[in-house]
């Protein structure tokens, strides 16, 4: 039977096992098998799924089925409406070397801002500077997307936290904290009641840890 842990991400923690630095293994004891769904950047905190369900990390990851990840993103300066708005309609980033222009997202200022728990360490404050969080709901999941994406429209992000896919979330979460699912639980909150594993999608995924 397959296995499901959510967890809160630290900040500085890498989205694996092994490796230099810390690393996913710092937070408990997992089983062999499981591996997480998607990444998130050692300098981004948040939600991440782990899981051995070989099918549903293939539906997840593949563009065809896009599904709703949330972030909040705590940016460097005041969003104009304008800037939102380009947000919304999708913007211009460097993916893999090339531009690439982000498919149309959610984006709204946070007021007020979020209850997250601190960040260690925390973002340097600069009292001459203003800062402000907003939400971007996006259903793709480029390379450092988020940060591109404030970044071309003139709002660098200090801090970044993916807060929920689609509607398995953090909320009332502590930093890294792991909560174990049951599938029944995962299929209803990704919107995947009733969808058919199809043979077609059988069997691919991650291999094995050593």
């Amino acid at each position: 039977m397959a296995r499901y842990f959510i967890i809160y991400k630290p900040f500085g923690v890498l989205t694996q096992f092994t490796g230099e630095g810390p690393t996913l293994a710092s937070l408990g004891a997992f089983p062999r098998e499981v591996y997480p769904v998607g990444r998130l950047d050692k300098d981004s905190e948040g939600l991440l799924l782990i899981t051995d369900d070989k099918w549903l990390n293939h539906h997840l990851l593949n563009p065809r089925f896009g599904h709703q990840r949330t972030y909040y993103a705590q940016v460097e300066g005041i969003p104009t409406p304008e800037a939102l708005k380009q947000l919304r309609a999708g913007v211009t980033i460097n993916v893999d070397g090339k531009d690439y222009h982000t498919k149309p997202a959610l984006a709204k200022i946070l007021e007020p801002a979020p209850q997250l728990p601190e960040r260690n360490p925390p973002i340097r404050y600069r009292a001459s500077i203003p800062d402000t969080w907003i939400e971007l709901t996006l259903i793709e999941g480029k390379n450092r997307q988020v940060r591109k994406m404030t970044a071309a429209v003139g709002f660098p992000t200090l801090r970044l936290v993916r807060f929920s896919m689609e509607k398995i979330n953090i909320a009332g979460m502590e930093v890294g904290e792991v909560l174990e699912l049951d599938e029944k639980t995962v299929y209803h909150q990704l919107g995947l009641t009733g969808f058919a594993k199809t043979g077609a999608t059988q069997g691919k995924g991650k291999p094995r840890r050593s």
